[in-house]
């Protein structure tokens, strides 16, 4: 069975071309995408990826609030007992902030 990765644009970026250049390439990979679409918040990323029952979440930012939608999401997958999910981010994310996040669990930022 593949991988299941969902792919998010949390809070009110509304560029999304990245985001689905790495769906479509993941899928390309034989990865199961689901794409939540723009202007999502956290509690909605994280329901489903509860329901979807996904194996990764790829958060895209490009508005410079991953320092509070990242870790965010991550929190919310811990307490629904989906800690074990892989949290992995992306967009216009500072060198500084990389280690930040990393220690606030997500598992890479590219």
């Amino acid at each position: 069975m593949p991988p299941r990765i969902l792919i998010a644009k949390p809070g009110l970026d509304g560029h999304d071309r990245g985001a689905k250049v790495v769906a479509r390439a993941l899928r390309d990979a034989g990865v199961e995408v689901i794409y939540t679409g723009l202007h999502q918040t956290p509690e909605q990323i994280v329901a489903t990826a509860i329901q979807e029952d996904v194996d990764g979440v790829g958060l895209s930012v490009l508005s410079g609030a991953h320092m509070t939608l990242f870790p965010r999401v991550v929190e919310l997958l811990a307490a629904q007992g989906a800690d074990d999910v892989v949290v992995f981010g992306g967009g216009i994310i500072p060198d500084e902030d990389i280690v930040r996040l990393q220690e606030a669990g997500l598992a890479a930022i590219f």
